[in-house]
């Protein structure tokens, strides 16, 4: 009776687990993914990233240029708000430089994409024949 009860609950157990832990309305349709080698589509990525970065950094600066304004409206926690929001300030500068790096470098990509020829198949040094 024990093992009949116990098996049960553990059946059910792992039907819940495998129900719950399917993320809800996830198919490879619904979310395309984005391929090596399209750069445009990078491109545009890292710039939505930069832009998000951007607004984050002003909105960090702004809390920073208030809380020197007026620091003794904070009391105690003022350096803590100090000190936090100056380090996210300048993680936010790194990631805008390192996602302005990538979208460059991308960009610099999808203009060279058109007009790549795979130098491996060709050899100048033999009458102009293709090597497979």
């Amino acid at each position: 009776m024990k093992v009949l009860k116990f098996s049960t609950q553990l059946s059910l157990l792992v039907l819940a687990l495998l129900v719950f832990c399917t993320p809800i309305g996830s198919s490879v349709a619904a979310q395309p993914e984005v391929g090596q080698t399209d750069s445009a589509a990078l491109v545009k990525h890292y710039e939505n990233l930069v832009k998000e970065a951007e607004t984050k950094l002003q909105k960090n600066k702004a809390v920073l240029e208030e809380y020197e304004a007026h620091s003794y409206y904070y009391g105690r926690q003022g350096q803590d708000i100090k000190s936090h929001t100056s380090a996210n300030i300048r993680e936010y500068e790194v990631t805008l430089k390192e996602n302005l790096r990538n979208a460059d470098f991308y960009r610099k990509m999808a203009a060279g994409q058109g007009s790549l020829i795979n130098k491996a198949q060709i050899n100048p040094d033999r009458d102009s024949t293709v090597v497979r």
